[in-house]
């Protein structure tokens, strides 16, 4: 594997190309990540969403969800949140800040796309009836929860997601071998998942996913007891904005504090 600060000089090369690279490639390659973190929310959900017992939800959600960040890396597609670490090509001098802010933007939007459409397929395609409509109510259920989180805590708890996927691209990328980055990747992004961090990028399907499930299972959700009054497009923005603030504060921070600590010797 490489050492951290083999690391360090890898990703300043590779964060100048993500900042350099065309809009319409950025865009599909964003379309595709936000699709797989997409669809590592729906296995989740899907296998957990009978569980009663909240701390073994958590865990097998978080055995699950990581093969989404794994494909994504596997696969070259361009995730927002990992790609924070373009800091590091930044303070390396490789890429300008208008690159990466650039880069940034094109792939969030991209992520965003990619997310909701996934929503929109589960919703519509019916993959939400399994179990009489109980993984609807879950579904619902999940989202309202997002949306009803403090703005602060929001921040904090998408500072916190943010440092452990960042660690996660880092230690997958410094493995030679499939298992050895698909290993990397899965054990961070676990550790977020079962610690109830937020992520922007989950978030894009989760609440829009409840959203639209609520037309459909809405009366569903209601006999369940789930609260539906902060389920709305405006607490979605709610808790994305702020979630957004947090993983780039932990992002770059994350980012930031490797290079500091690896950065090469003049």
């Amino acid at each position: 594997m490489l050492s951290p600060a083999e690391f360090v000089n890898f990703y300043a090369l590779t964060g100048a190309k993500k900042s350099s690279n065309s809009g319409g490639k950025l865009c599909l390659s964003a379309l595709l990540a936000g699709f797989f973190i997409a669809a590592g929310a729906v296995v989740a959900n899907t296998a957990g969403h009978m569980l009663t017992n909240a701390g073994l939800s958590r865990v097998v959600c978080g055995l699950l969800f990581p093969f989404g960040l794994i494909m994504v890396i596997v696969t070259g597609a361009e995730l927002f949140t990992g790609n924070c670490l373009i800091t590091i090509s930044l303070l390396e001098k490789k890429a300008a800040l208008a690159g990466m802010i650039r880069n940034l933007v094109i792939v969030y939007a991209g992520n965003l796309a990619g997310a909701v459409l996934l929503a929109l397929a589960v919703v519509y395609c019916g993959q939400l009836d399994l179990s009489g409509g109980a993984l609807a109510v879950h579904t619902i259920r999940t989202a309202a929860g997002k949306c009803a989180i403090p703005f602060g805590k929001a921040v904090v708890l998408g500072i916190l997601c943010n440092v452990l996927v960042c660690a996660g691209v880092m230690c997958s990328l410094c493995g030679k071998s499939l298992p050895g980055r698909a290993i990397g990747a899965f054990v961070p992004v676990s550790f977020f998942v079962i610690g109830g961090f937020e992520h922007c990028v989950a978030n894009m399907y989760y609440i829009p996913a409840g959203l639209l499930a609520l037309r459909e299972y809405g009366q569903l959700a209601q006999e369940a007891g789930v609260e539906l009054s902060m389920l709305t497009v405006s607490n979605f923005l709610g808790n994305l904005i702020p979630v957004t603030i947090g993983n780039i504060i932990g992002g770059c921070g994350f980012g930031a504090l490797i290079w500091a600590v690896h950065k090469p010797s003049k």
